[in-house]
């Protein structure tokens, strides 16, 4: 999606075409805050799946463009392109209690299970350690949207998202002259509009956070993991 289209369509409303109270540059300035503000919101609305090589160990760091890890999906050999096991997500508080030594145990070339806390979000840690030299896991994270020069570039997120985009953009131009108590009700009206499609389509997605991860993580009731 063009960030044209969604230009098009906020200065029909807006009745503002030629740009004259609300300047192109304007605009594309809150359309660059709209989409950081879904990825807040909503971080699998920009992910991206790939192939990433491990770190020695247990502790592996998502990479510098991540914002959070959303999955980890399966084992992808030392070339990162040979598909091999699942990995399953645990709590860690299963292996903490069952393993204590889980960290220094020997290393292997398979991960049977990654655990993750969503309150260390671009951090998690896979079970058993990482042999060296490591190998891949297929992961899926979610990213930055990118930042929108001009009106030709290609958006971030999918069209099923553009009128949540444009109740954000008309919100951010009516708070611009918030002064009027028109306006001031109309950015209020879209932004109450924003968070509701939000949050509606989020209660209608499983949560992009692994499920374990929801839970205490020093619960130890789950079933028990292979060691």
């Amino acid at each position: 999606m063009k960030a044209q289209y969604v230009l098009d369509r906020v200065q029909d409303i807006l009745q503002d075409t030629t740009g004259v109270r609300w300047p192109e540059t304007e605009l594309l300035r809150y359309l660059n805050d709209a989409q950081q503000e879904v990825v807040l919101q909503k971080p699998d609305a920009s992910s991206e799946n790939f192939s990433m090589q491990l770190r020695p160990g247990t502790r592996q760091v998502a990479p510098p463009n991540a914002l959070r890890l959303l999955d980890v999906v399966r084992n992808m050999g030392l070339d990162g392109n040979t598909p091999g096991d699942a990995v399953t997500l645990i709590g860690r508080g299963v292996l903490d209690a069952q393993r204590r030594s889980w960290h220094s145990d020997p290393s292997t070339e398979s991960v049977h299970h990654y655990i993750y806390d969503a309150r260390d979000p671009k951090t998690f840690y896979v079970y058993p350690p990482v042999a060296s030299p490591p190998h891949h896991l297929e992961v899926v994270v979610s990213t930055a949207p990118n930042t929108v020069m001009s009106a030709d570039e290609d958006l971030s997120l999918d069209d099923i998202y553009i009128n949540v985009l444009i109740d954000y953009v008309l919100y951010r131009s009516y708070s611009k002259d918030a002064d009027f108590a028109a306006n001031l009700e109309r950015a209020l009206t879209h932004y109450q509009a924003f968070a509701q499609s939000l949050g509606i389509k989020t209660k209608g997605d499983y949560t992009f956070t692994p499920r374990a991860a929801r839970r205490d993580t020093r619960d130890t009731q789950h079933e028990a993991p292979q060691l």
